[in-house]
């Protein structure tokens, strides 16, 4: 089955993505770190056995300068919903039938949680999340149609999975969970321990918050 892995994505400017950090961050070292974690997601995508597909807010050159093997589509108005919507008509319209979408806010994502959201949509599951640490989730993925999986959703709350797993449940889908991740959303998430291990598979988002004071040792403590 043809795989696709979709990020969402926004080109990284001051007082547009990350605003969540401020004040506790000034709006520069918000895109700053926005920029790094989006360029290590990028180069980790190119890792899983699934041809990358980035669907953007913003600069198109940006974009293709910064992945230039991935196919790139601008992203459509509306909320989260509408636009994971739009998304998976336009992955399926290519001929995609595994299809799993992520954002850049979970740098050191496992690579093994991507490639077993694929292996389960091919067993037979009709949508696969990925729960994280805030009620939502770090990860969705489908192989067929999405019925009503997107809609009347309180994106901006806590309850963003569980309202998602009603959904699916009306609209007749199956759903397999991955294990749970974090995103990196606010200053404590800064503070996780895996954010600074050198293991993580992120190097431009652990250097920049290495540079920001927060060492290991300051993670550990939290």
């Amino acid at each position: 089955m043809k795989r696709a892995l979709a990020i969402f994505a926004k080109t990284p400017l001051p007082g547009r993505v990350k605003t969540r950090l401020s004040p506790a961050l000034s709006q520069h070292d918000a895109a700053g770190l926005y920029r790094c974690m989006l360029f290590d997601t990028v180069a980790r995508a190119s890792a899983v056995d699934a041809d990358t597909v980035i669907f953007y807010e913003g600069n198109r050159e940006f974009f293709r300068e910064a992945a230039p093997e991935a196919t790139l589509f601008h992203q459509r108005s509306g909320d989260l919903g509408t636009r994971l919507e739009n998304a998976f008509d336009e992955l399926s319209a290519m001929g995609y039938g595994s299809r799993a979408v992520i954002g850049t806010d979970a740098p050191d994502l496992p690579l093994g949680y991507i490639e077993r959201s694929f292996a389960l949509l091919e067993a037979g599951s009709d949508a696969v999340f990925g729960p994280a640490a805030d009620g939502g989730y770090y990860l969705v993925a489908l192989r067929g149609s999405y019925g009503g999986l997107f809609r009347e959703i309180p994106w901006s709350g806590a309850q963003v999975l569980e309202k998602s797993l009603e959904q699916a449940d009306a609209s007749h889908l199956s759903v397999s969970l991955l294990p749970p991740w974090y995103d990196v959303d606010s200053y404590d998430d800064l503070l996780r321990p895996g954010l600074v291990d050198p293991l993580n598979g992120a190097p431009l988002t652990r250097g920049f918050i290495r540079g920001l004071g927060l060492t290991p040792a300051t993670a550990d403590a939290v």
